[in-house]
């Protein structure tokens, strides 16, 4: 999952380009940019291939429309390394949940906290944030679990959160099918 983030600093604005891994929620490639260009991206796209200690080939890779994730560069790199392209129908933020939901998470409990004097600051700022998310932030989603302890596990990970919408039996049993089928294939 993918997304970029403003920054913004005395010296003029950055873009945090980001990877996200759906299943653990743990950044798994980062880059902070002076500018939108998909140099950005491919980089923060390196550092996830980097990083990365499972097979990547049929991994999908899913972002909005951006231009960035559609450049040349960004689309020969996912399919050098046999990655699967996905992207938003409209590039509606609801089919983009989990990376929307990991921007919030940095944006409300870090970036916009911080006053950023200059463009080298919050290029510091933001690897202690990283870290500090993937390794000292458990999320409800991940059974309290920090990403990075979820990204080392496998099998399914226990929601903490309440649900107060109530499925008739009928839309449980779809639902679990459904969820069987997408983690089984």
């Amino acid at each position: 999952m993918t997304e970029i983030i403003n920054i913004e600093t005395d010296e003029g604005f950055m873009y945090l380009f980001l990877i996200t891994d759906a299943y653990s929620r743990k950044i798994m490639g980062y880059h902070l940019s002076a500018n939108l260009k998909s140099d950005g991206a491919i980089q923060a796209l390196q550092m996830s291939i980097q990083t990365s200690q499972y097979s990547l080939e049929g991994l999908i890779h899913h972002s909005d429309r951006g231009i960035q994730y559609c450049s040349q560069g960004y689309i020969d790199l996912l399919q050098q390394y046999g990655i699967q392209i996905s992207m938003t129908a409209k590039g509606d933020p609801l089919e983009n949940a989990i990376a929307e939901r990991v921007n919030g998470i940095l944006k409300d409990e870090w970036i916009y906290l911080t006053h950023y004097h200059t463009k080298s600051q919050a290029v510091s700022h933001l690897v202690q944030i990283v870290n500090d998310y993937n390794n000292l932030r458990p999320h409800l989603s991940l059974d309290m679990f920090t990403p990075d302890k979820a990204y080392q596990m496998s099998g399914p990970l226990r929601k903490r959160w309440r649900t107060y919408y109530k499925k008739k039996p009928t839309e449980l049993l779809t639902s679990t099918t459904s969820l069987t089928t997408t983690m089984s294939s």
